[in-house]
């Protein structure tokens, strides 16, 4: 079942360039070590073979994902998203209704999120929470520590 996700050109090409670097680089880096380890002998009790072995299905997994991940890929036409609303790649300042502290995210795709650089995914709870709010609008967030209302500031691209 194929998930299409949207990304920033930026975030794509994060996920392009990662999946390169599986393929070109650390496929053939583990297929040597393996190799490397099948020319010591006896594989039944060869530790540096099985290791790898290992290795090499999780890497294997991981390009398997991403390839999945980038083939469902769609990149947002930014100019076409209407800013009224709280959407993906919205800018959005929130004030917490209760003790009036603003702050300032970036709704992305999951795999863009990136707390440090203030990006929430848009499946976080406060990206849902957040999803289609105006200025103005009250977003009720569902936290481990309770729900948290957040009144929209100001919405930009």
């Amino acid at each position: 079942m194929s998930d299409i996700s949207y990304y920033t050109p930026e975030g794509l090409k994060k996920l392009k360039d990662e999946l390169k670097q599986l393929e070109t680089v650390d496929r053939p880096f583990i297929t040597q070590q393996i190799a490397d380890a099948r020319d010591k002998g006896d594989l039944s009790e060869n530790a540096e073979y099985h290791a790898a072995k290992e290795e090499q299905g999780h890497l294997e997994t991981r390009i398997a994902k991403l390839k999945n991940i980038v083939s469902n890929a769609r990149l947002i036409d930014d100019s076409k998203v209407d800013n009224s609303k709280v959407y993906i790649l919205s800018k959005v300042t929130i004030e917490n209704v209760k003790n009036k502290a603003q702050m300032e995210y970036t709704l992305v795709a999951e795999n863009e999120a990136d707390l440090k650089e203030k990006k929430i995914s848009i499946d976080s709870p406060y990206g849902k929470g957040l999803l289609g709010k105006k200025i103005g609008d009250i977003a009720e967030i569902t936290t481990p520590n309770g729900i948290l209302n957040f009144k929209v500031i100001n919405i930009s691209r």
